[in-house]
């Protein structure tokens, strides 16, 4: 079931999704979605993860994507920790959420980084794919590609059946990612106050990252697991799903002692 939650005066669309074979005291597990992602283009992937590993799944359209408030102004080259240190801790005191795991995708990745080493709140684990802690030419080459796609080709009308404001979701996340500003943007100083595990994830045919993000990540935190997966892109939980239920499935059960 869906609703909306009031975050500092923007409606946050929110989703939660039982278990089907609930864990006793399994803490909920926080989808963060990617620089163009919604609850919806999640489609099937959480339901099935939850259903895995025995947690909550807990999806949110972050503000100016899916149905949540659309953005009134451009974002700024720190939106990313905006999110992760100001609207993430204030969306897990609204739901009464305690020492959750992170599962985020791309710019959700990112964000579930920044919170684990910069908000200063317990957490059971982090799962991030395909995440960016610096910014590499090959993200910005197909940032502009996705420009060009989304006024040339049918990008926008298929993105539109996510997003109540089509135009403020893909602006958003292209035009800042393609700010001279953002050339320098960089989290890896919050890599090492990661106190919890992370389980890092990327394809090895990723058109937006290197397997330098995960080395970086993997050099930085101080409890790490790496996933490199082959015939894979920037979206693990699509092109090969099974792997990645498989490794989060046994990363949540060692954090719980089995």
């Amino acid at each position: 079931m869906k609703k909306h939650l009031d975050l500092n005066g923007k409606a946050i669309e929110v989703q939660r999704l039982a278990s089907a074979h609930p864990r006793p005291n399994a803490p909920a597990m926080i989808f963060l979605h990617e620089g163009l992602g919604s609850i919806s283009m999640w489609r099937d992937f959480p339901q099935r993860l939850a259903d895995a590993t025995g947690c909550e799944a807990i999806l949110y359209s972050r503000h100016g994507y899916g149905q949540s408030t659309p953005l009134s102004a451009p974002r700024d080259v720190r939106y990313m920790h905006h999110e992760a240190l100001d609207v993430l801790p204030a969306l897990l005191d609204a739901l009464n959420v305690d020492r959750p795991f992170l599962f985020g995708h791309s710019d959700g990745g990112s964000i579930s980084l920044i919170h684990a080493g910069g908000a200063g709140r317990a957490l059971s684990g982090v799962v991030v794919l395909a995440p960016h802690v610096f910014v590499e030419d090959v993200a910005l080459v197909n940032i502009r590609h996705a420009g060009e796609a989304y006024r040339l080709s049918d990008l926008r009308s298929r993105l539109a059946r996510h997003h109540a404001d089509v135009d403020s979701a893909f602006h958003g996340w292209n035009d800042i990612w393609l700010h001279p500003d953002f050339r320098d943007w960089n989290i890896e100083g919050y890599l090492p106050a990661i106190a919890c595990p992370v389980l890092a994830i990327q394809g090895e045919d990723d058109e937006y990252g290197t397997m330098a993000q995960l080395e970086r990540i993997a050099a930085g935190a101080k409890d790490v697991d790496l996933v490199k997966l082959a015939d894979c892109r920037h979206s693990p939980h699509k092109d090969q799903p099974d792997a990645v239920i498989d490794a989060v499935t046994g990363f949540v059960a060692r954090q719980q002692g089995d």
